[in-house]
């Protein structure tokens, strides 16, 4: 179990790295195939956008990098389950609000803050928040504001495929039950990592080194989202 700690610093910017270079198509798990689906379909399809929305999740690794960050010193479940429940409630509303009310802005400047969510998380766990700008904001509701960009992201992207707006409520509640779905299943992925490095005496020697990778790839993904903004 000695490779775990390294695993775990090095391996958020390395996976970042590799699907940003990999294409575009895949920014918030959307992929050409889902996207195909999605355009091509009317009426209500609650099972299939059920299984997009887990799968969006369990893809999407600007989201997952962000709860990483969330629940790195998080040791109390209740805890978890207050951070985490703030996060969705953030990402659903503006999910289905931004998609039923047609709101779309420039999708590289959503992602860019959402990389920044991650270089934020990572900065205030290693308590630069306080020495860098003399305070820390309340993380909840930090928490709780990025994941309204987080959700608005996805909305943006949703808009661009020209969604049917036959059955569209009922496909965009099941959607967001997916994306619910494919967040636990991810959480509890992460949470059994977490726990087991947690018991290892390296975990307080990695634990700050692991935040500078998180950190190093969010910054990763607000540069490539800012380059698609200002070039692309």
């Amino acid at each position: 179990m000695s490779w775990l700690p390294r695993l775990l610093a090095l391996s958020a910017t390395a996976w970042v790295l590799q699907l940003v270079a990999a294409s575009q198509a895949f920014a918030h798990g959307v992929s050409s195939g889902d996207q195909a689906f999605i355009q091509q379909n009317a009426g209500m399809q609650i099972i299939p956008f059920i299984y997009l929305g887990a799968k969006h999740m369990v893809t999407g690794y600007d989201h997952l990098l962000f709860l990483v960050g969330v629940i790195f010193f998080l040791y109390r479940m209740k805890d978890v389950w207050h951070y985490v429940t703030l996060f969705a409630v953030g990402h659903s509303l503006t999910l289905i609000l931004g998609v039923m009310a047609e709101i779309s802005v420039s999708a590289y400047l959503v992602d860019a803050i959402i990389g920044l969510s991650v270089v934020y998380k990572a900065l205030d766990n290693v308590g630069g928040l306080e020495r860098i700008f003399g305070f820390r904001p309340n993380p909840r509701l930090m928490v709780l504001v990025f994941g309204f960009f987080h959700g608005f992201g996805l909305a943006t992207k949703l808009l661009e495929f020209e969604l049917s707006r036959e059955g569209l409520v009922a496909n965009i509640l099941a959607f967001n039950v997916g994306v619910e779905f494919g967040q636990v299943l991810a959480l509890s992925a992460i949470l059994i990592l977490m726990t087991a490095w947690r018991r290892m005496p390296s975990f307080e020697r990695q634990a700050f080194n692991s935040n500078i990778a998180l950190m190093c790839a969010g910054f990763v993904l607000m540069g490539y989202q800012l380059t698609g903004l200002f070039v692309g």
